[in-house]
């Protein structure tokens, strides 16, 4: 009986990684299914085994661990990363001069997809329709460039660095024009592209833009522009089980199946000894199945509720507020789902 409860267990709480496929990929553990387990939602179970744990953030990256929830919900928090955070983009590009080898469109594309460092949440969405903004839907950019001649180049010389002035034209050349009152607003505020680093086109003498720019709030699912995030993905969370003891050359060549860090060879009374350090590490690429002698020593699994989620901004807003804004988006549409549900009700 216990071995079958054990076996219930890893159906439910594990995915089991094996050399021909991959076992208990779906949940199971719904009302009714498993006699004996209680199944029913309950929140205070949810609040006793949920939780979140940040394990790395820098500037622009977080890596943090949401244990405790099915994986439609953790999929939900990714796909609203994606698509459903708003952030400011250019929208609209007027030109009115443009004479280098680039196209008109196509200099318009490469516009559109620079980073903008602006709080969306200072902004409102732009009605459709309105062809003119206002100081609390858009924000206007510049660009004015023109190529020419360096007169202290040396005759000799052929790199263009030195031979032209302003022939790079960058992110950083695009400059913001307060609409309004944003001056004032955002006095404290520097606007413009996230990185002033990003080639846009190249200029040879005689060349020159001449670039109006208008940035509005938008959403990632109606551009990839608007998609607040560069990467944002989540893995299972390893588990590396070792079924009996691994000593000697085999323990040497087990490690060596393994990313660095996942299992390390230890002395243990005069012998060298295989042991799981870090089975996080792992990226799980089975490499120890194909070796008829090691895949017996080991079982490879993933637990099914422990989410490693890697978010990486574009650098228009920190990654913690990423995630809790993608937090309140999730509220909002229950929310919305709930008030639909009373009004089909009263009905």
């Amino acid at each position: 009986m216990a071995a079958s409860l054990s076996n219930v267990d890893e159906i439910r709480d594990r995915v089991i990684l094996g050399e021909f496929g991959v076992k208990n990929v779906h949940s199971t553990d719904f009302p009714g299914n498993y006699p004996g387990y209680d199944d029913i939602w309950n929140l205070k179970k949810f609040k006793r085994n949920f939780r979140v744990d940040v394990v790395h953030m820098d500037e622009n990256t977080l890596e943090f661990d949401m244990v405790g929830i099915d994986a439609s919900i953790a999929n939900a928090f990714r796909r609203i990363l994606l698509a459903e955070v708003p952030t400011m983009a250019v929208e609209k590009v007027f030109i009115y001069n443009n004479t280098s080898i680039i196209q008109d469109e196509i200099l318009a594309h490469r516009l559109g997809l620079i980073p903008i460092k602006a709080d969306p949440r200072l902004f409102e969405y732009r009605n459709n329709g309105d062809e003119e903004g206002t100081e609390i839907d858009t924000i206007q950019l510049q660009m004015k460039v023109k190529c020419t001649r360096n007169p202290r180049a040396s005759k000799d010389s052929s790199d263009p660095k030195e031979l032209y002035l302003n022939h790079m034209v960058y992110s950083r050349h695009m400059t913001w024009v307060p609409i309004g009152n944003q001056a004032d607003v955002f006095a404290d505020v520097k606007i413009g592209p996230v990185h002033g680093d990003i080639l846009l086109a190249q200029l040879r003498p005689g060349q020159e833009l001449d670039i109006v720019m208008h940035c509005v709030k938008g959403l990632g699912k109606d551009h990839a522009k608007f998609s607040p995030v560069a990467t944002a993905s989540y893995r299972l969370l390893p588990e590396i089980t070792l079924l009996q003891t691994v000593e000697g050359e085999t323990a040497e060549r087990l490690k060596r199946c393994f990313s660095p860090g996942v299992i390390e060879v230890e002395n243990i009374d005069g012998k060298q000894v295989a042991k799981v350090v870090n089975s996080r590490l792992d990226t799980c690429s089975r490499e120890v199945l194909r070796h008829d002698d090691l895949k017996s020593l080991v079982k490879l699994g993933r637990v099914r509720d422990h989410f490693i989620f890697s978010v990486e901004s574009t650098g228009i807003l920190p990654p913690d507020v990423l995630v809790s804004e993608a937090v309140n988006v999730l509220i909002a549409k229950c929310q919305k789902f709930l008030t639909e549900l009373d009004s089909t009700e009263m009905e």
